[in-house]
């Protein structure tokens, strides 16, 4: 049996990248399978029928993996934790009292 060898490209003051993921969207995807290993785990221990626990993790990896590669190509190394943040900035600001602007 041989032996795989993946290429991964790191250059200077670069993210790491595997097979078109960037930075944390590597650690996202792995956290999902793992996820879906312990749901379909769960479903074959209650009792369901092994082609449906196998046909609705296909399809739900398949869809976690689309999602995560969009989102990678979308957002980049570090665009979804700006727009994250750029969520939690308040719109507006009210303030009921003059006594902030009295010294």
């Amino acid at each position: 049996m041989s032996s795989s060898v993946y290429q991964i490209n790191k250059g200077i003051n670069q993210s790491i990248e595997f097979k078109g993921l960037k930075a944390q969207y590597i650690w996202y995807l792995g956290g999902g399978v793992v996820g879906l290993m312990i749901l379909f785990s769960v479903l074959y221990i209650i009792g369901l029928p092994s082609i449906f626990c196998v046909g609705f993790i296909g399809i739900s990896g398949g869809f976690l993996v689309f999602k995560i590669y969009r989102m990678s190509n979308q957002y980049g190394e570090y665009g979804m934790m700006k727009a994250l943040a750029r969520k939690q900035i308040p719109k507006v600001i009210k303030v009921y009292s003059r006594k902030v602007f009295t010294v």
